[in-house]
């Protein structure tokens, strides 16, 4: 096979360097993309000497742009971390460094016009979902590398980019504070698990034994320290509800210490297992937050609401970041947080892509089309279908996508990761999960029902996006007919937990304060039309009591606030609450179904505790678009089951409170059409609304 020749811009973005592509340039397909930037990067090697790269994790970054369909957004910017020696492809994290890149990039390749003095640019980061402003310096309507700024880390000066973080707090976890504490005491000590912009376990320096400026040769030569911090690692991301991290990036461990003066903090970011020359921007903008609100391992000295201006030390200087704060004690949060960066332009030519790093032929269709080849290509396929019928493509052709109805770190992005690991082996493709949380599941379930019918695009669907949210409302999609069921997963029952100190000994206890002081205590869900919900107000009704809801965008967020005590119940499944109850962050109460479970013996169900009617029994399945072939459709729930049958992930998923069940296409099918009908029945009776 000949190799493969794209255009490709390189650039020194902050503190990192890497090529910058638009989408059209590289091969269609995930894996095919993955080969390319492996090749381009030249991550067969440490060294990199067959690639751009220059044998370190900061120098193997990739930018992918491309014009957005994201509403108020210009572009989307995807990042890509290559291995080192190793050909892997990571498109988890963000990279700030490389984002400030990103604005002047594509105002270059003409997917933004430039404005008269500066120009704003509005980034939509696809691996976290979140959105950035960037500024660039664009005098007589071009992009200006040229200026007076400086950045430590990097030679010389340059024209400023401000990059302005939006909405990055809580973009991976679904919580700025995952675990619901803002100090976890994790293998004996204390630590901060933050989620803004970056997943973070922060640990103070003196707890380590350390001072907090030693060099990252230093910490890298200290190989007990290191592996001390992975264990950290691994705990923390469990705690955060990102399940076994091993094979992930995130969280990534930080070590702090005091800065010069009280506006400041210095800090030791590892990349996760080796410390970074300098700093990530996204880990300083965690570290920042941690450091301006209170209650943290890494919190100032003092307190100011408002803005302030935060000093973040590294070992090659200095990141000043200007966070936002509202609020005040526990009620602390992190609104808007901007820095400046630089970037600059080094080389922009054609990239030769080896052909040895491809694992099979890239088609014509897959290659990046020349622009002049472009207007007739769709004449040339009109001229193609006409002469010869369809031909059924080979399935699975390019990576799979599992959208999650719900935020990262509840308990089905667990079930649904757990079951990925296995899955994409079985089809001998990549599997990457996608959180689309919002409006109690409807936005994940409309973009799969409009998605291609090919079976690259599925959804792990459950109770509410397919029985109880369409019970409730009048949606833009049909959970029958916009979907074709692929298999059952499996139930879950239906907990009733409560904030591990809240003044109530049971359930009885609970009623009999309720009717002393309606609305005394609130209960939080996953979001009207949810199974969270439905159990709670089939509570209130059944109990007799009242009780403010407060809805949230997914579970993980819900419980979060159940645990740090801003809510005080909530009925989540058993999946979700087990390991939290466990650890005893939340008090479990009763079971919200027919028979107790073997995990939590001890705990009665509603019925046994006083409150009959709340049966609330949560199922989980994957669909994939109406129309998608039978025959794919077979092969999914082949391998589904394939999947299900597998004792470590029985082990898995049971261990966490839920009972495997595998089903056939059909199966899965009647049992979505009859929880229709059982729940449309409850919310008449119950006089349910969506509001």
């Amino acid at each position: 096979m000949p190799s493969l020749t794209v255009p490709c811009v390189l650039m020194r973005a902050g503190t990192s360097r890497g090529p910058f592509f638009l989408r059209e340039w590289l091969p269609e397909g995930d894996a095919a993309r993955d080969e390319a930037l492996i090749g381009a990067i030249g991550a067969s090697d440490l060294l990199q000497v067959d690639g751009v790269g220059g044998g370190s994790t900061l120098t193997s970054k990739v930018a992918i742009v491309s014009k957005s369909a994201e509403p108020g957004c210009d572009v989307d910017y995807l990042f890509a971390q290559v291995g080192v020696g190793d050909k892997s492809v990571d498109t988890r994290p963000n990279c700030g460094n490389m984002l400030s890149g990103v604005a002047p990039f594509a105002i270059e390749q003409g997917l933004v016009k430039a404005q008269p003095g500066q120009t704003r640019v509005r980034v939509f980061n696809v691996n976290t979902r979140s959105r950035i402003d960037v500024t660039v310096q664009t005098p007589g309507g071009r992009v200006a590398y040229e200026g007076s700024t400086g950045i430590d880390g990097v030679a010389g000066t340059a024209a400023p980019i401000q990059l302005d973080f939006l909405d990055a707090w809580g973009a991976v976890t679904g919580s700025v504070f995952p675990t619901g504490r803002r100090i976890d005491t994790l293998l004996g000590i204390e630590v901060t698990c933050i989620d803004a912009a970056m997943p973070l376990v922060i640990v103070r320096a003196a707890d380590l034994g350390l001072s907090g400026r030693e060099s990252p040769a230093e910490l890298d030569a200290n190989r007990e320290l290191l592996a001390r911090l992975e264990s950290l690692r691994l705990a923390a991301g469990e705690a955060m509800g990102l399940g076994d991290v091993r094979g992930s990036v995130v969280p990534k461990p930080v070590i702090v210490s005091a800065g010069d003066d009280e506006h400041g903090i210095t800090s030791r970011y590892f990349t996760p297992r080796r410390c970074h020359a300098s700093h990530a921007v996204t880990g300083a903008i965690g570290v920042s937050a941690a450091f301006a609100l209170p209650g943290t391992v890494a919190s100032g000295s003092t307190f100011v609401q408002g803005e302030r201006r935060v000093a973040v030390l590294h070992p090659q200087g200095r990141i000043d970041v200007v966070v936002a704060i509202e609020g005040q004690g526990e009620h602390a949060a992190i609104r808007r947080a901007a820095l400046v960066r630089t970037a600059r332009k080094i080389l922009q030519g054609e990239l030769h892509i080896p052909d040895y790093v491809f694992s099979k032929p890239i088609n014509e269709g897959d290659r990046p089309m020349n622009p002049a080849k472009k207007l007739a290509a769709p004449l040339l396929a009109a001229a193609l279908a006409a002469a010869a019928p369809m031909a059924l493509a080979a399935y699975p052709s390019k990576t799979i996508t599992i959208v999650v109805p719900t935020a990262a770190g509840g308990g089905n992005d667990a079930m649904a990761r757990t079951i990925a690991q296995k899955l994409g082996p079985i089809l001998g493709q990549t599997i990457i999960i996608d959180n689309r949380a919002g409006a109690n599941g409807s936005i994940a379930s409309e973009f799969v029902a409009r998605s291609a019918a090919d079976g690259h695009t599925l959804m792990f669907g459950y109770i509410a996006t397919h029985s109880m949210n369409p019970a409730l409302q009048k949606l833009r999609y049909d959970p029958v007919a916009d979907f074709e069921p692929v298999g059952l997963v499996g139930y879950s029952p239906t907990l009733m937990v409560a904030t591990a100190n809240v003044p109530v000994k049971d359930v009885k206890d609970l009623v009999a304060q309720l009717k002393a002081k309606p609305d005394k205590f609130t209960y939080a869900s996953a979001g009207n039309g949810t199974a969270p919900h439905f159990a709670a107000e089939l509570f209130k009704l059944n109990a007799g009591v009242v009780m403010l809801g407060v809805p949230y965008k997914g579970s993980a967020p819900a419980v979060s606030d159940t645990i740090g005590g801003q809510t005080q119940f909530m009925f989540p499944s058993l999946f979700t609450a087990l390991p939290h109850v466990k650890s005893g962050k939340l008090k479990a109460l009763a079971i919200a179904g027919p028979k107790r479970t073997p995990l939590l013996p001890e705990v009665p169900t509603l019925k046994e505790a006083g409150v009959d009617g709340v049966d609330v029994q949560q199922w989980y399945g994957f669909f994939a678009p109406a129309k998608t072939p039978k025959a794919v459709i077979e092969q999914l729930n082949k391998a589904l089951n394939q999947v299900l049958n597998d004792k470590e992930i029985i082990q898995r998923i049971e261990g966490h409170g839920a009972d495997v069940e595998t089903s056939t296409p059909e199966q899965l099918g009647a049992l979505v059409k009859s929880e229709l009908v059982k729940w449309k029945t409850v919310v008449q009776k119950a006089k349910l609304t969506a509001d």
